[in-house]
């Protein structure tokens, strides 16, 4: 379980923040409006709660994918009938 969640974290970390760099080189935070309001936030606020969010919409991706590649029979919690192949 603690590899599954390295697996989704570690990459999800990485991408969020070079999006945070794309996004705030062509961005201005201060130019910023939420909800149809301007953005009074600090630049150093901006700029955390902007990775967070991306490190969150980056993990929920990463997460969806884990969980998209399991097999049936782990879903179904059934024990794998296959031979195990090693490497």
């Amino acid at each position: 379980m603690n590899k599954r969640i390295i697996n989704i974290l570690w990459p999800s970390f990485i991408v969020a923040g070079l999006a945070e760099i794309v996004f705030f080189t062509i961005i201005d935070p201060q130019e910023l409006y939420l909800l149809g309001k301007p953005v009074y936030w600090s630049r150093e606020a901006t700029y955390s709660l902007g990775f967070f969010a991306f490190w969150l919409l980056c993990a929920t991706s990463s997460a969806c994918t884990c969980f998209f590649q399991r097999r049936a029979a782990e879903i179904n919690h059934m024990p794998d009938d296959r031979p195990q192949v090693s490497n």
